[in-house]
């Protein structure tokens, strides 16, 4: 699933049904439900939902301009009590803390241990390295014939292999560190783990990512990965981020155990289902396919560059993160408590009328387009944003070359979430060129 609304036969949108429950993961099986979030824009912009699994509910804020008062009002609303719906309080939270689960000034002091790796300066050091992988990426899949999952063999493909070759693991680890990203993300999907929550007691994994065991199979890995490099140091992300700063500080052992289990799981997760919803947008739509196809054998950037905006906006895979108020706070007559947890809906925000005109057509010439998927204007600016950009961008221009057209060869099959938006499989023809 993206956020991206589906098209009946005749091309229209299908909003779906207006009184869903957002909570609920199956809610979210046919599509994000936009007729539900497009009432909540209008009539009940900060709206209370109660939870059915314990939970003290929360608070939906849909609109895009109050989805950034919140992300910028970091004194008001703190992610330092958890980034998730689930209530995980003590040392069972400190322990499965990672960078996103700071506020100012200690999150900003976390992020200038980790970003060098990740800015734009040194993302493009990788461009060329990231563009032979896509090619390799695009010509095997050219083998398969013209019958494929596009989730399996592309889309799922670029991000493991980049983000092995950037980590400076073997390569034959991609496959399994995918798997334990996919339990993480997908901790909601019985397909996606065999400790599924809500379906089996995970009560023993609190203190761990997701309530996950995969997370304790990757803190195992990143400390073998850590050793190795404190014995001999390479040219690598893990050794990047190991070594101190310039100040002397580093990461502690958590830490940076915490931050691999975000990266492998946001890193991998994140980018394929986004490169899935690109690709889908553009199945639907032939004349935006052929025009975008057109740039990218002309190498037009800005046409490019504009059409990734347009499928990070159309995606936005991460539909929400959640905020703890910290005082009182009225919005829109509404009166959230200190301590009431808040959710910042991106989905909801990036498909806002106010700010998105005619925001459900998908439009890679869309200018300007300040969309919220990496959590723009916000202290929490994704760190990887750079990078996924320029996967993206690389992806595109290494494979619509060689396809001539492309359409939808079957149903989609999608992640059972109501944090994540994923295909799990995206069936497609294409037409070699």
């Amino acid at each position: 699933m993206s956020s991206g609304p589906d098209l009946d036969a005749d091309g229209n949108v299908v909003f779906g049904r207006d009184d869903l429950d957002i909570v609920d993961p199956d809610s979210y099986l046919d599509g994000f439900p936009h007729a539900t979030f497009k009432r909540l824009r209008d009539d009940d912009p900060v709206s209370w939902w109660p939870e059915h699994d314990g939970g003290k509910g929360f608070w939906a804020v849909t609109r895009y301009e109050d989805l950034l008062y919140v992300s910028q009002h970091v004194e008001l609303f703190s992610s330092a009590q958890g980034i998730t719906l689930e209530e995980i309080e003590g040392d069972d939270f400190d322990l499965r803390r990672n960078m996103l689960e700071y506020d100012p000034p200690e999150h900003t002091r976390y992020r200038r241990l980790v970003s060098k790796p990740f800015s734009r300066r040194e993302v493009y050091t990788y461009e060329d390295g990231i563009r032979g992988l896509a090619r390799d990426v695009v010509l095997e899949a050219t083998e398969v014939g013209e019958h494929f999952d596009y989730t399996e063999l592309i889309a799922k493909q670029l991000p493991m292999r980049m983000l092995g070759r950037m980590l400076g693991v073997p390569d034959s680890d991609g496959d399994w560190l995918v798997k334990q990203g996919d339990a993480l993300l997908g901790n909601l999907d019985p397909e996606m783990t065999d400790y599924p929550v809500g379906f089996t007691d995970t009560d023993q994994f609190k203190h761990i990512p997701f309530r996950s065991p995969a997370a304790l199979e990757l803190y195992e890995y990143a400390e073998r990965q850590a050793e190795l490099r404190r014995g001999c140091p390479s040219n690598d992300l893990i050794s990047a981020l190991l070594s101190p700063t310039i100040d002397g500080e580093c990461l502690t052992d958590l830490q940076f155990k915490n931050l691999f289990v975000l990266m492998i799981s946001a890193g991998n997760d994140t980018t394929r289902y986004t490169m899935a919803a690109g690709l889908k947008a553009l199945a639907e739509r032939p004349d935006q396919f052929h025009e975008l196809r057109q740039a990218c054998i002309d190498r037009d950037d800005d046409v490019v560059d504009r059409a990734v905006e347009e499928v990070l906006r159309w995606g936005s895979v991460t539909m929400h993160f959640r905020r703890t108020a910290t005082q009182d706070v009225e919005m829109h007559g509404k009166l959230i408590k200190k301590g009431d947890k808040v959710l910042e809906w991106f989905s909801s925000a990036n498909y806002d009328e106010r700010q998105f005109p005619d925001p459900f057509r998908f439009d890679i010439h869309r200018t300007p387009n300040d969309h919220v998927a990496f959590n723009l204007r916000s202290p929490h600016l994704c760190l990887g944003a750079q990078l996924a950009r320029m996967e993206l961008k690389l992806l595109f221009q290494e494979l619509l070359p060689r396809v001539a057209s492309v359409q939808l060869a079957g149903p989609v099959e999608r992640l059972r979430s109501n944090f994540i938006c994923g295909m799990k499989r995206l069936p497609v023809q294409v037409r070699w060129a």
